[in-house]
């Protein structure tokens, strides 16, 4: 499973070469990439990948001198570096002494503040303020990071994660039949979904907890985890602790049409993360209409209006997302109220069209400049 950036990347670059532009991407090697060097992606995308074949440790370097030969002996009009590394640090000297313009996009919460706390990542937001046209930021929190970190407000640009709004749609009563005939998964079962990866900052323990205190009103309540992750085997002994083991459901790592059957095949969407950019499986849930329990951080509250689109919960608080999820979970005319709001919310403002248009205006604004 891609984690968001990745898929953030894959769709807007699909629908820049759409639109007649010329993408190619510079990755490195290692899970999940496939192990060739050259591949292009199940949208279409050329791919260049860098350091599959060497050991672990050595990738990023592989993945650094990948990115300054690209530069030096490719064609090409601007840089944008998405993700902090190694390859940024040797990247953007090159790209300034052949004066491309440099954008870059900061993939989630915190990033700006870990990079301050070495002497690379120090050095990189340095050359950023300097060398970059525009640093792109995914919420406020981020934003209010940036600034501490020395960037002016008129140097971010704030540029949401696209979703596909035909792609995530609402399913129909016969397909959440099927799949979860298909996954035996009680027809009649209230069913919470999550998806991404089984990490810490994604407080799944606390998501169990609440499962707990759901199961005791609502005793055939199910939670679906899709995904892996470092956490798994610590969720599942929790899962065995709190006695709901019947009621939690690992999936593992799903391929994107399987993500798309549990979305339809679910009744709420849960995302109590402590850390998030702008995350892509909750567009995909809202895209889809189901309603959201998140935890009261920046990057979930700029998408959910607290009863509108969703129910905010208090960060960790098990109590309060178990009560969250009860009002949800009992209350199948609210569900369908808020889950078509989030619908809207999602096709007015992060199609994957009206998302790569604030790109196109901000690659023509770097280049003319």
């Amino acid at each position: 499973m891609l984690g968001g950036s990745e898929i953030e990347a894959q769709r807007v670059a699909a629908a820049l070469r759409k639109r007649g532009h010329q993408v190619t991407v510079l990755c490195a090697g290692g899970d999940p990439m496939p192990p060739v060097t050259r591949w292009v992606d199940p949208l279409g995308t050329p791919v260049r990948i860098f350091g599959g074949r060497w050991p672990e440790r050595w990738r990023p370097h592989a993945f650094a001198l990948g990115v300054v030969w690209t530069l030096l002996t490719r064609q090409y009009q601007l840089v944008y570096f998405l993700m902090q590394g190694l390859h940024l640090a040797a990247g953007l000297p090159v790209a300034r002494f052949l004066k491309k313009p440099v954008l870059m996009k900061i993939s989630g919460s915190s990033i700006i503040t870990m990079m301050g706390q070495s002497w690379l990542g120090r050095l990189e937001l340095r050359w950023l303020r300097q060398w970059a046209k525009r640093v792109m930021i995914l919420n406020s929190g981020m934003a209010e990071e940036a600034y501490a970190a020395g960037f002016a407000p008129e140097h971010l640009f704030w540029m949401p994660n696209p979703v596909d709004v035909e792609q995530f749609a609402p399913g129909d009563p016969d397909q959440r039949r099927l799949f979860r005939r298909e996954t035996a998964i009680p027809e009649d079962a209230p069913v919470v979904l999550y998806v991404g990866r089984l990490a810490p900052e994604k407080e799944l323990l606390s998501l169990l907890g609440a499962l707990a205190l759901v199961v005791r009103q609502i005793p055939d309540a199910r939670l679906i985890l899709v995904g892996d992750g470092p956490e798994r085997a610590r969720l599942e002994a929790r899962s065995q602790e709190l006695g709901i083991t019947g009621s939690v459901h690992f999936a593992g790592r799903c391929p994107p049409e399987s993500v798309q059957g549990w979305l339809k095949a679910s009744d709420v969407f849960a995302l109590v993360s402590s850390n998030e950019g702008f995350s892509c499986s909750l567009l995909e849930a809202m895209s889809t209409g189901l309603p959201s329990v998140v935890s009261d951080i920046p990057a979930n509250t700029q998408l959910i209006q607290d009863g509108v689109h969703g129910l905010i919960a208090a960060l960790r608080d098990e109590q309060a997302i178990a009560r969250a999820l009860l009002r949800l979970l009992a209350d199948a005319p609210l569900r369908h109220a808020i889950g078509n709001a989030a619908r809207e919310r999602v096709i007015d403002n992060y199609s994957i069209d009206k998302v790569v248009d604030l790109y196109e205006s901000l690659f023509t604004e770097a280049i003319e400049r």
